[in-house]
């Protein structure tokens, strides 16, 4: 733990136990996300889901990379992962984006698209608690955010909910959080 880093954290009038919390939540989120976009992206069949597939894909390594990112600031303010597996499973911040019953590629992206959103919503209460008050965890879920707001867009567009304005990215994953895997 950085006793310095807890201590900047708190001065600035953080709810570090929240913030933790926030943090934890929104860690396991990403890493069942990362299991269940596994298995959504394997039942994407014929032509509609080959064409979502790689757009998983992407989501689903980002997700993996936006726990990666995430594990160290937990510990730098002091907190911990849970030692049980199925315990950190249930704190997501968000519903498992489990397999719909009829796994049409339809019903698929309705699973894909909830769970962005989620996402989009936890990461928007991160960056409120901390703006101004603590920069390294505003940048983190500032740039998770962006990430997490492009996988949105791109499912939601295939939902026939209006152009996004997003391109699929070429070649690179993570390119906002990429500067905290180093």
């Amino acid at each position: 733990m950085a006793k310095v880093t807890r201590e900047v954290v708190e001065n600035a009038g953080v709810d570090l136990d929240k913030l933790l919390k926030l943090l934890i939540k929104n860690a396991a989120a990403e890493l069942t996300t990362y299991y269940y976009y596994t298995i959504l992206r394997a039942n994407l069949l014929g032509l509609d889901g080959e064409t979502l597939k790689e757009i998983t894909e992407v989501a689903r390594i980002e997700d993996r990379n936006h726990f990666e990112a995430l594990v160290p600031r937990i510990y730098e303010l002091g907190g911990k992962l849970p030692d049980d597996m199925k315990e950190f499973h249930d704190l997501s911040a968000c519903p498992p984006a489990r397999l719909p019953e009829n796994p049409t590629t339809e019903e698929i992206l309705k699973v894909l698209v909830a769970a962005e959103r989620c996402a989009v919503r936890g990461y928007t209460q991160i960056c409120n608690m901390t703006a101004g008050k603590d920069h390294r965890t505003y940048d983190l879920a500032l740039s998770i955010l962006h990430e997490e707001i492009e996988h949105e867009s791109w499912f939601s567009e295939f939902l026939g909910e209006g152009p996004s304005g997003h391109f699929m990215r070429r070649g690179e994953t993570s390119p906002f959080v990429s500067k905290f895997l180093k």
